[in-house]
């Protein structure tokens, strides 16, 4: 096998949950640019249905799914339409996620308990609702998306968030070891600090905390959503056969400052 056939996901089919917008569509394009049909499943039904758009642009088939990641009910339709559509689920990109920037005494229960919610306990949901299908294929690809906050503490960025975002690389090690056996690979991105549309507003309102950032980034910059492509579609395909467990963080060199 050559090298680019160790990248091709030609045939494969992957959903990405969040993946209307952001780093879910920076990766939903990567893996759509290497071969694969992409499921999106998303709440904003209006953003996925450009998204799908854009990626079909791509030559390959995509699906637009609304899709609520805290009603395990909503996650067991996602997959079960993703089987109708395409007949297999090769990858599932764990990618919805929300914040709430509190401090934790300022922090409510159910504020609490919706942020695990939507970053942990759907990842879990998820992930157990395609390992059927994985399994019965031959194999497949779970990918959990952590954070900067999955290695340090989040303080008033919220400590739900950071607890969840831990909690992602323990669950991706977790099915890595339990699903081993099946041929199935578990790992995690830990993204560091990208401009999207929900950052892009920092450099203008919080000058200080972007000069902040911006000088622990070795590479003296924060990331293009593209940028995240490489990693994604790596551990999608062959070329990760042999990697599982691990932590792959795309950040610059912030987190080894």
């Amino acid at each position: 096998m050559n090298i680019q056939e160790l990248f091709d996901l030609s045939g494969r089919v992957a959903i990405v949950t969040g993946g209307n917008g952001g780093l879910g569509l920076g990766m939903a394009r990567g893996l759509a640019g290497a071969g694969a049909n992409v499921v999106v499943a998303a709440r904003d039904q209006a953003k996925t249905e450009q998204a799908v758009a854009e990626l079909e642009e791509l030559g390959v088939r995509a699906l637009g799914l609304s899709v609520d990641v805290t009603q395990e009910q909503e996650i067991r339709t996602m997959v079960a339409d993703t089987v109708s559509a395409f007949g297999r689920v090769d990858i599932l990109v764990n990618n919805a996620g929300t914040v709430v920037r509190k401090t934790p005494d300022q922090t409510s229960t159910a504020e609490w308990d919706l942020v695990q919610d939507v970053n942990l306990r759907s990842s879990f949901l998820a992930s157990r609702e395609v390992y059927p299908h994985m399994k019965s294929q031959g194999g497949g690809k779970i990918i959990g998306i952590g954070s900067m906050y999955s290695i340090f503490g989040g303080g008033g960025s919220g400590a739900p968030y950071s607890a969840s975002k831990g909690g992602v690389v323990q669950l991706c090690k977790s099915l890595a070891v339990a699903w081993a056996k099946d041929n199935i690979q578990s790992n995690a991105i830990l993204p560091g600090w990208f401009m999207t549309t929900l950052t892009s507003d920092i450099p203008v309102n919080q000058p200080e905390r972007y000069q902040m950032i911006s000088g622990r980034i070795p590479t003296g910059r924060w990331g293009d959503v593209d940028e995240l492509q490489g990693a994604v579609v790596f551990l999608s395909s062959k070329a990760s056969d042999y990697v599982t467990g691990a932590v792959l963080t795309v950040d610059g060199g912030y987190s080894v400052m």
